[in-house]
């Protein structure tokens, strides 16, 4: 079974606004395949949160955010020892830390990326947009 890890702005956007999603997209996510969300997600959006970022129309603050990944049965996964070292030898292609971090999840798991991020899709990675 295809396992996917879907980068932060994904999980907003099914939530929120599914009209900015691909119709590929739009399938994946309704589909049977495997569907990770990186604890990081959330650690971003707390960070956008305490700096008074709006949070692309999504209500309920941090809370909000884990309640769309329970409503959508995603799995989380942890940021492990694993990643961070994988992360340390990326290219300095995308500056976003929370992004580079999902992209070393990702290629230590063998996931395929769901995003809009063409600065991910520059990596050495599978996406899906």
């Amino acid at each position: 079974m295809q396992k996917y890890l879907l980068d932060t702005h994904i999980v907003l956007w099914a939530a929120a606004n599914p009209t900015k999603l691909s119709n590929k997209v739009v399938s994946i996510l309704a589909g049977n395949a495997v569907k990770c969300v990186s604890i990081a997600s959330a650690w971003e959006i707390a960070i956008k949160l305490t700096k008074g970022k709006d949070v692309l129309d999504i209500c309920g603050g941090l809370q909000g955010f884990f309640e769309i990944i329970d409503a959508s049965r995603f799995v989380v996964l942890p940021v492990k020892r694993v990643y961070l070292n994988k992360l340390v030898t990326l290219p300095q292609i995308h500056k976003d830390p929370f992004d580079r971090l999902i992209i070393a999840t990702a290629q230590t798991e063998g996931l395929k990326i769901i995003t809009a991020d063409v600065n991910v899709a520059k990596y050495d990675i599978s996406c899906v947009w």
